[in-house]
C-alpha cells in the first residue's frame, strides 16, 4: 500500500532490510503484519552482536528510509542499545542485541505473520 508520498510500504520494509543486512545485521527478518493489525503494514526484526553495532544497523536502516523520503515519527530504547525501535508509520523496525531477540521472540509472537522475501542488496552480497 502507498502511503501519503506515494511510498509503497513494502519498499520502505524490503530497503530498511537491505539496509540491516549492509552493516552485517544477523537473522533480518521482515514480517507482513497487515492482515493482524492495524497500525503499521510491516515489522523488521534484526540482530547485532554488539551494542555498537545495533546502533550503526540503525543508523544506516534510517539513512536509507530517508533517501526514500521517509523519517521515523518515533525512535525507543537508544540509550541501552539492546533493543532498537525505529516507527516509520508504516514499517516499523526493530533492532535487537542477540539475548534481547532471544528473550522477546516477536518472531514467534507474531508467527501468524507471512514472511515478505527480500534479496540483499549487492553492497551486503558481496
Amino acid at each position: 500500500m502507498a502511503d501519503r508520498d506515494g511510498i509503497f510500504s513494502n519498499d520502505l520494509a524490503v530497503a530498511a532490510a537491505r539496509a540491516a543486512a549492509d552493516k552485517q545485521a544477523e537473522r533480518v527478518v521482515v514480517l507482513d503484519v497487515r492482515e493482524l493489525i492495524v497500525i503499521t503494514d510491516y515489522f523488521i526484526i534484526a540482530s547485532g552482536t554488539s551494542e555498537r553495532q545495533v546502533k550503526s544497523i540503525s543508523e544506516e536502516i534510517e539513512e536509507a528510509l530517508r533517501e526514500l523520503g521517509a523519517k521515523p515519527i518515533r525512535r525507543e530504547g537508544e540509550a541501552g542499545a539492546r533493543w532498537l525501535l525505529l516507527d516509520f508509520i508504516d514499517v516499523v523496525v526493530h533492532v535487537f542485541d542477540e539475548e534481547e531477540r532471544d528473550f522477546y521472540d516477536l518472531e514467534r509472537l507474531w508467527s501468524d505473520a507471512p514472511r515478505l522475501a527480500w534479496q540483499r542488496s549487492n553492497a551486503a552480497s558481496g
